[in-house]
């Protein structure tokens, strides 16, 4: 099985989403992640977590939508992983976007 790293990008931050949200709408927010989550299955290695906004340490971070949030999961291949985030919550905020990116293996390890 091969492991992916999710990003979940978007036009407006995790951290503005929250505090824009009332409970009811954050309550049906963890609900549709949690029923995209029992579809999912075992292909969930970490559900992950919202993140807050950046902070460089080095170079500049390169421009974009903000990360909001992070999933790592396994399938047998990208096609199989597409599956599995058919019906995805992200998926249903205007202008977002899953950016995924393939585990490589460690050269020597």
């Amino acid at each position: 099985m091969t492991k992916y790293l999710l990003l979940y990008r978007a036009p407006v931050s995790a951290t503005a989403q929250m505090a824009d949200s009332t409970p009811e709408q954050a309550q049906a927010g963890m609900d549709a992640w949690m029923t995209w989550a029992g579809k999912a299955g075992s292909a969930i290695v970490d559900m992950g977590s919202p993140l807050a906004l950046a902070t460089s340490i080095g170079a500049e971070r390169a421009g974009g939508d903000a990360i909001g949030g992070f999933s790592i999961l396994e399938a047998e291949s990208l096609d199989a992983l597409g599956e599995v985030l058919d019906g995805h919550p992200h998926l249903d905020l205007e202008g977002a976007a899953i950016e995924v990116h393939e585990y490589l293996p460690i050269p020597g390890m």
